[in-house]
């Protein structure tokens, strides 16, 4: 029976418990197992679904259990110390964090664990304070979130640095993050809004940003050949970037890009290898250079910040 069946695991997790007088964690499974946080949270499966499989027992479970457990999964891209130490602190907290007191980046926080967390079981409308309490019934929920925060911290691979033109938006450059994320960083607060974005273009007009998340490989069957825009890196500063087919150079919208500068807007930049991937590395703030045609512009962007070299190298591998 192979390492990643269900069964195998809770099997493997009973037998190393037995080697040790306290409760098994995480980090300490992984570490003696060999197994991958993929492994542990393939299925909709997750670290308490485990232990219960294994016969260890588990804090009080609250009203929408099942659900919640398999939302830890979507938080599996975490790797910015901002979040997961923040995120760990409110876990290992016996009451949720006081919404009404919370300085605005740290609301935009919890608005973005709660959009991930709560996706199908916030109600559009709920309040944060109500969205939060939810969470807070939880007590094996909230023991995990803690558990999985300690091994994410472990494995942060990049240097992070805030995005300084937004303050009050906790994104940090080459940090990844999904959708709904995204816009609840920069300030938007409607579940449905941030989880129904599908498209790779928004306009934030209260923020004056212009945010572009986009796939580099999009050999698959998910792109038609109307959307298999030609997105690369050039150079670890400069981002070669298709605007949608329907953009003119003289529009609204591509005159926007070309003289953002001088109108006081943003272009914020999201890059995912694949659309395998359910977060996008946050490249950062962008200055438009040149364009080429149009419907779509073929724009080249010149980032602020220079890509990492191991980033750089797996943009170029992805479109190679």
């Amino acid at each position: 029976m192979p390492a990643t069946d269900p069964a195998a695991r809770a099997s493997e997790l009973r037998r190393f418990a037995a080697t040790i007088p306290e409760r098994p964690t995480l980090a300490a499974f992984l570490q003696e197992s060999g197994l991958e946080l993929t492994d542990i949270y393939s299925g909709n499966y997750a670290w308490s679904d485990l232990l219960h499989a294994a016969g260890i027992p588990i804090l009080a479970e609250g009203p929408q259990e099942r659900t919640l457990r398999k939302a830890m999964g979507r938080l599996l891209h975490l790797d910015d110390n901002e979040r997961i130490c923040t995120y760990r602190d409110w876990a290992r907290s016996p009451n949720p964090p006081d919404a009404a007191s919370l300085v605005s980046r740290q609301r935009c926080l919890l608005h973005m664990l709660l959009a991930q967390i709560l996706q199908s079981a916030q109600r559009e409308g709920e309040s944060l304070e109500a969205g939060a309490a939810e969470l807070w019934k939880h007590p094996q929920v909230l023991d995990e979130l803690g558990q999985l925060m300690d091994v994410l911290e472990s494995r942060i691979d990049h240097i992070h640095q805030p995005l300084d033109c937004r303050p009050d938006a906790p994104l940090q450059l080459h940090a990844r993050y999904t959708r709904p994320e995204i816009l609840m960083a920069l300030g938007e607060t409607k579940v449905k809004t941030a989880t129904s974005w599908r498209e790779g273009v928004k306009w934030m007009p209260e923020q004056n940003a212009d945010v572009f998340v986009f796939t580099l490989d999009k050999s698959g069957k998910r792109f038609s050949p109307t959307t298999r825009y030609r997105d690369y890196a050039v150079s670890p500063r400069i981002i070669h970037w298709e605007s949608q087919s329907t953009t003119s150079a003289a529009s609204p919208t591509g005159t926007r890009y070309q003289h953002h500068v001088q109108q006081g807007s943003i272009v914020l930049l999201f890059a995912r290898l694949s659309p395998d991937d359910r977060a996008f590395w946050f490249l950062g703030p962008a200055r438009y250079m040149s364009h080429q045609g149009e419907r779509p512009m073929a724009i080249h962007w010149e980032l602020e910040q220079p890509l990492p070299g191991d980033l750089f190298q797996a943009f170029g591998a992805a479109v190679a």
